[in-house]
């Protein structure tokens, strides 16, 4: 049993020696160094885009207030100039009945109304 075992080491201590000798020390060692410069890189990057994200979210945290302020405020002006074209139309809704001539051309009544539709798709 104890020469089978010291055939099998000495077996595979050639083997490990043939296949070393299939590769050169010179490409290992250069196949370590490149791989040393990227992951250098890598780990670069991953600090560079660590520090953005926190930047990033800094400053999303410092407008976001601003960003809703002004979102409400948005909605709050169409929801009045809404309220003032429903006014405009039934007050030429009316006129139109009390005077009927008052916008008896068809191109003035183009005119007054031709704010386009926001809640529409446009294409």
């Amino acid at each position: 049993m104890e020469s089978r075992e010291k055939s099998l080491k000495a077996a595979s201590v050639e083997v490990a020696r043939q296949f070393k000798s299939l590769v050169d020390a010179d490409d290992i060692e250069s196949i370590k160094h490149f791989q040393n410069l990227i992951l250098g890189r890598l780990q670069d990057g991953n600090a560079v885009l660590s520090h953005f994200n926190d930047y990033s979210e800094q400053c999303y945290a410092a407008v976001s207030g601003e960003i809703a302020k002004n979102a409400r405020l948005l909605k709050s002006m169409k929801s009045d100039l809404d309220y003032i074209f429903q006014k405009l139309r039934s007050m030429k809704a009316r006129i139109s009945a009390t005077y009927p001539d008052a916008f008896s051309d068809d191109s003035v009544s183009k005119i007054l109304d031709q704010r386009p539709d926001l809640e529409m798709p446009q294409q």
